[in-house]
């Protein structure tokens, strides 16, 4: 299948699948947004962000459907190409740092914190910190293959590098799975000699069964995002819309309506009441808690928390140098 060289596409988007894809992100964005600011589950935000990113995404490619050729005179429809490429690209980056930062959670609230394979103080960060270098692979490497306006060097160098940030982000994604079913396996064998959980009343084993299949979700879709940047431009992912449409906007609503459940709001309220039961969540450390009954691990846990969202809602500001440089200022 061949294009002109002024076409940014093989195809000309759809108009009723970009409104109705955005239209259902809409939606669930203001149902994310409603529950984050009701629950205060602050941990969820990146599901805020990355549905966010899906309508925007989605939306330009509404754009394009009315101009999907490019022009030295008017920047708009590589932009609105540069913009759904790398927002839809990256939006299950930001659901997979929320997957990440609840295991912590539901580890702490356990209470097994010592059956964890990874030292429960440095989980979280370590899965999100790789997330976030996923995250810039991609970005860097769909802007330079978006904005590469023909030249083939440009357009291998962007696929190698988000090819490479892909299969990062399945890599890690596949440790984390591992990681979650061996302090599961590790929990239901040793039952910790009776041990009740140190959050009473909170469902963990369902939230982890959740959490499995939110993992599978996204892990399917990242190997079609694979096999499409590994077929190439003119490959069939590539030059056909509706695998976009049933093998990465559908699985990612399917993921935001799932984690829609996961707002449960301040899971360690219990402990906060209960000093001895905040020191069993900390492996047999004093933790220091201060007037109002939180230690300085949860603490920490908050503040780390703030900088990761402060990071994503940095996004929309490298969409707006990708801007400048289309351009040309």
């Amino acid at each position: 299948m061949a294009k002109a060289r002024s076409d940014l596409y093989y195809y000309t988007p759809s108009l009723p699948l970009a409104i109705t894809s955005a239209a259902v992100f809409s939606i669930f964005l203001a149902i994310h947004t409603y529950r984050l600011f009701r629950t205060k589950t602050w941990f969820c935000t990146p599901f805020v962000i990355g549905a966010l990113c899906e309508v925007i995404g989605f939306s330009a490619r509404a754009y394009s459907h009315y101009h999907k050729t490019y022009s030295r005179t008017n920047a708009g429809p590589l932009v609105a190409l540069i913009v759904q490429a790398c927002l839809i690209l990256l939006a299950p980056l930001l659901y997979a740092a929320s997957v990440y930062m609840f295991l912590g959670r539901i580890i702490h609230a356990t209470g097994h914190t010592t059956l964890s394979p990874i030292p429960i103080r440095y989980l979280t960060k370590i899965f999100v910190w790789a997330d976030i270098i996923c995250i810039n692979l991609q970005s860097t490497g769909a802007s330079l293959f978006t904005n590469a306006k023909g030249k083939a060097s440009m357009v291998s160098l962007g696929k190698t590098i988000v090819l490479v940030g892909l299969v990062a982000q399945i890599f890690t994604f596949g440790l984390f799975v591992y990681v979650a079913v061996m302090w599961h396996y590790r929990v239901k064998k040793n039952a910790c000699g009776g041990r009740r959980n140190a959050v009473e009343g909170f469902e963990w084993e369902r939230y982890v069964g959740l959490l499995y299949v939110v993992s599978v979700i996204i892990t399917f879709r990242n190997l079609f995002r694979v096999a499409e940047y590994a077929m190439g431009e003119e490959g069939y992912l590539n030059a056909n819309e509706w695998p976009t449409y049933a093998f990465d906007a559908l699985p990612m609503a399917v993921v935001l309506t799932i984690c829609a459940f996961w707002y449960v709001g301040n899971i360690y309220a219990p402990l906060e009441q209960n000093r001895e039961s905040l020191e069993m969540m900390v492996d047999g450390e004093q933790p220091g808690v201060e007037g109002n009954g939180r230690g300085k691990n949860e603490k920490k846990a908050d503040a780390f928390d703030i900088a990761i969202n402060v990071f994503f809602l940095g996004i929309p500001w490298l969409f707006g140098k990708v801007t400048k440089v289309v351009k040309g200022k």
